[in-house]
């Protein structure tokens, strides 16, 4: 049995994607159709100029905000950068980092994914941390290795009450908006090794705490059976949080 401690977790990314009305009418259309009781938590992730207005359409409900993505630097001659502080203001509670988007098509890097992570805690924020292998690395049979050492960089060093704040998410970025999906068993398998791996960061019983999540086209048709594993405690939703009704979905198979 999964542990009180890792309430399920459901955070919808979407992307490059809703103008400010759109993003309005989705927020709102999430909050009125939230079921009642869901013992799940909720979070969108809009674009950095709808923050703030879905914010406001989310007050006073138990959906929270999130950011894609941010800098490490609190303030400074960083044209094109969001800092955490700036995020915080703005509503945002969680923010994703490491997302394979930013790693495979704006070259962050395992270090510079680490830097981020830490400016998002000392923010007083919940990183939502990514890591996942490419299908060549798979096919490979490195995936182990790659996320190994994606995990190691991002973590390693963290105090336990840092560590207990993190969020990671198992992303195979092979399964990333093809509409592949890793089966049950293969989420499985990477989702234990990653608890291991914050075993031997912060101890059995802090690991067992952390929630990992999985990302990589959750739709409501899979999501009962990969929240089913006994190490996934989520999911990292991309374009089936772009619809109301297919990510309250989602959230109803969390329970």
């Amino acid at each position: 049995m999964k542990p009180e401690a890792r309430k399920p977790l459901l955070a919808g990314n979407w992307k490059l994607h809703n103008t400010l009305a759109e993003s309005r009418a989705l927020a709102t259309a999430l909050r009125d159709g939230l079921p009642a009781g869901s013992r799940a938590e909720v979070v969108v992730a809009p674009v950095f100029t709808a923050l703030t207005s879905v914010a406001e359409a989310l007050r006073g409900s138990s959906i929270g905000l999130g950011a894609q993505d941010c800098y490490f630097e609190p303030r400074g001659a960083f044209t094109g950068e969001v800092s955490p502080a700036l995020l915080l203001d703005a509503g945002c509670s969680h923010v994703i980092v490491g997302h394979s988007e930013r790693r495979e098509l704006f070259g962050d890097t395992d270090a510079l994914v680490a830097k981020k992570l830490r400016a998002v805690l000392a923010a007083g924020m919940t990183p939502i941390v990514c890591v996942g292998e490419s299908l060549a690395e798979r096919e490979a049979g490195k995936a182990q290795a790659r996320v190994s050492d994606q995990v190691r960089a991002a973590l390693l060093g963290l105090a336990a009450a840092e560590l207990e704040r993190v969020v990671v998410a198992y992303e195979p970025i092979w399964a990333i908006g093809t509409g592949r999906t890793a089966s049950a068993a293969d989420a499985q398998e990477i989702h234990g090794l990653i608890r291991r791996l914050l075993g031997e960061f912060g101890g059995t019983a802090l690991a067992e705490r952390v929630r990992i999540l999985y990302g990589g086209s959750v739709k409501a048709a899979n999501a009962a059976e990969l929240l089913a594993e006994i190490d996934i405690d989520g999911a990292l939703v991309g374009g089936a949080s772009l619809e109301a009704r297919s990510f309250l979905d989602i959230v109803k198979a969390a329970g």
